[in-house]
Order: structure tokens, then sequence, then C-alpha cells
């Protein structure tokens, strides 16, 4: 019997990769409800969902019941409340990532998720990207030796591309702009990936773009690790087309790797190394195969979305985004932001989780 799922938010500006994503899955799921958030433009599903039972709330949705799980795609200021109350009629819940746009907002679903013992997802499918695993691996293991440096980068389409009415630059909505929205993914990976603690942090984050927002663009953070490294990150709405760039580099005491997690025509490239022993030096370039999975984030989100699943079915803990490094990602980017309002280094103890 396939894994029942309402969809709310499924005209949320992702609505329609994840409904790519989840066809991916064949028989293992099916979509049994649906609710919209966004004003309801559902045109482009009418036929595929017209089956489906439609509400028009969460709470009209658990009412009915008749569903195992859910997907929620919604803006942070309605994500928390939903999953407290899907949470509390023991439904198990997907979220469209950052769920929040603070901590301490997120907190109340964090506890009705520890309540309920429910299976939870967040959407950070990188933690599912072959390449991330690779370079987990290589931290675990120790091939780095003392982690030195991780810098990171993202720079992606500017605010004109969407618009300034859209919703993500309506502080009332959001609280927050970029970096709670994007640089929230390398700031979560980077938690999953080192394994270390942040013990500090220093940021500048505002507006830096063309257009003027009532949210941050984007901005820098320096990011102290608990082993003594250090990490940077730096990116925003800063290009004028539809477009993305991002990169990594990770310096350790035995050996370093750039990482290009989006170069085209590739699954990512991998730039290893290392030390030079009988005066050959070892280097690598490892290019993981392309990725033509249709839907949101291809094969990394269909085996996000799979470990749920199975989660919710086995009562095992195979998610790799849980409510503590939801939470402890939303504690970094709070960290962030009030480095950049005061002006100066924030101590801090943000678990890797």
């Amino acid at each position: 019997m396939p894994f029942r799922v309402a969809f709310v938010g499924v005209d949320h500006p992702h609505g329609s990769g994840w409904r790519e994503t989840l066809a991916q899955l064949g028989n293992e799921i099916e979509i049994v409800a649906i609710v919209p958030r966004f004003g309801g433009a559902t045109a482009s599903l009418e036929e595929r969902l017209a089956h489906v039972r439609r509400f028009d709330t969460v709470g009209e949705l658990i009412a009915w019941g008749e569903f195992d799980g859910a997907i929620l795609c919604t803006a942070n200021n309605e994500g928390p409340a939903a999953i407290v109350q899907l949470a509390g009629a023991g439904k198990h819940v997907l979220a469209e990532k950052p769920v929040a746009a603070s901590a301490d907002e997120f907190r109340p679903a964090f506890d009705a998720l520890r309540a309920s013992g429910v299976a939870f997802q967040n959407g950070y499918m990188w933690r599912y990207d072959p390449g991330a695993e690779r370079l987990r691996e290589m931290v675990c293991d120790g091939r780095f030796g003392k982690l030195i440096s991780v810098e990171m980068s993202f720079v992606t389409s500017d605010i004109r591309r969407r618009g300034t009415d859209h919703y993500l630059f309506d502080k009332e909505i959001t609280g927050h702009g970029f970096f709670n929205w994007l640089a929230c993914h390398q700031l979560d990976l980077l938690l999953y990936l080192t394994g270390e603690s942040v013990v500090g942090v220093t940021a500048r984050v505002g507006r830096f773009g063309a257009v003027n927002v009532p949210v941050d663009d984007g901005g820098v953070a320096i990011l102290d690790l608990a082993g003594g490294g250090i990490a940077t990150f730096l990116g925003g709405y800063w290009l004028p087309r539809w477009t993305g760039e991002s990169y990594w580099s990770i310096r350790g005491s035995e050996r370093w790797v750039h990482w290009h997690p989006s170069q085209p025509g590739t699954g990512g490239v991998l730039e290893i190394h290392g030390p030079q022993p009988q005066f050959m030096a070892m280097d690598e370039t490892f290019t993981l195969p392309a990725d033509s999975t249709p839907g949101y984030g291809g094969q990394r989100n269909v085996r996000l979305v799979r470990d749920w699943i199975e989660s919710a079915q086995s009562g095992t803990s195979l998610c790799r985004n849980s409510p503590r490094s939801t939470l402890a990602t939303l504690e970094l980017l709070d960290v962030v932001y009030r480095s950049s309002q005061e002006g100066r280094r924030i101590e801090c103890e943000i678990p890797a989780a």
C-alpha cells in the first residue's frame, strides 16, 4: 500500500518540483489531498490531481485525517504552527526548508515533533549529495588531518528576477532574506559535513544589490569551528539573470579539496590535492556523473523523501535532517543576524547535528 501524503502548500514556488520528485517514487507514495497556501494558483495541476481531496486549512485536513504524512511547503510565518498541528495529530512531516524565521519561532514545532515521535525530514537535500557524502567521509576518516578552513560561496539571481512584490522579500511573511532562505543550505551542510560545532560568528548581512527591499540580499559570515578551524561564507541575490554559482574549498593539514557541486554537465567535481611523498604529488580530479532525475533536487531529493517514508513506516530514525538539526541551523542563522546587527563577534555553541 502506498504511503498516503497530503501536500500542504501545493502551489509553493517549489511545488511543481516537489511533485515531480514524488512522481519518481512510483507506487511508494500517493498524494491523497492538497491544501493551497499561496493564492490557490493550481491550474497547472488541475488534471493530474483533479481526483484528490482539497482543503482550505491544515485544521480541515486533519479533521478529515485519511493520510499518513504531509509534505509541508509553507512560508516561515505558517510553518511552525502547521507542524504543531500535524505532529499533534500523529502525522509525519516533510517540510520545505527553512521552516521558520528563527529558532524561537521553531521551538514549539521542535517540542511537538519530539513529543509525538513522528518521522520528520527537512528539505536540506544537500545532505544527500554524493559529493557532500564523499567529503563527509574524508573528514570523518581524518584524511584532511587538522581541519584548517572551509570556504563556501553561493551567489544566485538578483531580486529583479522574481520581483520586489514576491513573498520572499516581504519581511512580515519571511522575517529575513537571503541568509534565511538560501545561505541556510550551506550553513546546514557545514554542520553536517564537518561534524564540528560553531563556537563564534562574525557577520555582515544587508542589502548590497541595486534593489531596495526590507530584507537582506546577501552578505558574509566568518564562523569559528570548535576544532580550531575557520569557515567563511559569501553569497547573495546578486546575478542579473536566472543562474547560480556555488563553490567550496576545504583545507586541512594533510590535504585540500575544491568542490564544484553544480559544475555543468556533471554531478559535481572534486579537485583533491594531497601530500607529496616520494616526489609524487597526490592529486586527483573526481567527476561525479550527471544526475538527470526529474524534480526538485534530482536524485538527492528522491533519497531524502524515501528515507522519510521508510522512517515513518518502520519507526526507525533514517532521516538525515532532524528536528535537532533544523533547530541548530536556525540557531546559527540567528547568531549571524545578531552579529551583523551588533557589529561584533558573537560567541555561541551551535552543535553539529
